[in-house]
């Protein structure tokens, strides 16, 4: 997919860490590449309480749910550390879609992985207990089975973070993590 993204792109953006690359309510407008980089996707709800929804790194996507007649953003995605972004407009990425085969087939292949993984984060909140639900955090992020990350270095993330992702205290994460 990085092949098409490249050699498509309309533009490419770059993030300090702590920017807003989007906020939860602005129109849903492009599909977004990240090249460089980690993205933190947080929802807040009525009340003010914010939740980490998600931490995605180089070759995932924000965005691709405007393909799918969303026309706001559900979430705020902020760079967690400096990131590079190429941006394809709604319009144009639905027209690779429908024009290139492999690009569509990689696409679908995307949203399936994307899925499996928010169910096996559902059933992780819903079945485990938060020291498990943190390693399998830890995991993720060290991209442990991902296909040539044998030895990727965690992102610099603190532990409050890794609380909000887990649904646990700050100091729980303390906790397990020193007996890690």
């Amino acid at each position: 997919m990085k092949t098409i993204f490249l050699s498509k792109r309309k533009e490419v953006h770059e993030f300090r860490v702590g920017q807003t690359i989007f906020r939860q309510g602005d129109l849903a407008k492009n599909v977004m590449y990240i090249q460089e980089g980690v993205v933190k996707l947080t929802v807040v709800n009525e009340a003010g309480k914010e939740a980490v929804v998600a931490i995605l790194g180089p070759g995932d996507l924000l965005g691709e749910a405007c393909l799918a007649g969303l026309s706001i953003c559900k979430e705020t995605a902020t760079a967690t550390t400096p990131a590079i972004l190429f941006l394809i407009e709604k319009h144009e990425m639905a027209r690779l879609l429908r024009a290139d085969r492999d690009f569509s087939d990689q696409f679908i292949d995307y949203l399936l992985a994307q899925k499996v993984r928010i169910d096996e984060d559902l059933t992780d909140q819903l079945l485990n207990s938060s020291e498990k639900r943190l390693a399998h955090v830890l995991l993720r992020l060290a991209g442990s089975g991902a296909p040539g990350n044998s030895q990727k270095a965690l992102p610099n993330i603190s532990q409050e973070m890794l609380a909000e992702m887990v649904g646990t205290t700050r100091s729980r994460v303390n906790f397990f993590m020193n007996r890690f």
